[in-house]
């Protein structure tokens, strides 16, 4: 489907535009006093720089103001500053002694060391681990392997 306009209507603007009228002196004395706020405002907040005169603030209310460009030449200050530090010595050999900390260290393996003798793990429920050990009546630990397994099952 296209979109299609009415007879005798068009996509042009033909009205013409009507000039501005003059500012009357009611109106210069509240543009006057509303630019006196806003510099006040401007110079208690620190921007110096947005602070205007009559004619640009009224050209700002009218949405026509174009600021006012910088110079790109910074102004030196009346002291010097070296904003350059550079350390004198080239290296400086890192602190090593006995007691020093050293976080990289391997782990030790971790070993069993208990009386009871680890046969292996079985699975009670989905992933409930349990350790399987051999008693001093089952040395081979099947009985309580299938003890473990008679309950998964029940």
């Amino acid at each position: 489907m296209t979109m299609h306009l009415e007879r005798g209507l068009t996509t042009l603007n033909t009205k013409k535009r009507k000039k501005q009228k003059k500012f009357t002196i009611s109106k210069l004395a509240k543009y006057e006093e509303e630019m006196r706020k806003h510099n006040k405002y401007m110079k208690s907040i620190g921007c110096h720089g947005l602070q205007m005169n009559l004619q640009e603030y009224i050209d700002y209310c009218h949405g026509k103001y174009k600021p006012k460009t910088k110079s790109s030449v910074v102004s030196t200050p009346w002291y010097h500053v070296d904003s350059s530090y550079r350390r004198e010595t080239q290296s400086v050999p890192s602190l090593t002694t006995s007691a020093s900390f050293s976080p990289a260290t391997k782990k030790p393996q971790m070993e069993y060391t208990g009386e009871r003798k680890l046969i292996g793990i079985a699975m009670m429920h989905k992933s409930n681990l349990v350790p399987v050990f051999a008693d001093d009546d089952d040395t081979t630990g099947s009985k309580q392997a299938t003890e473990i397994a008679q309950m998964r099952r029940n």
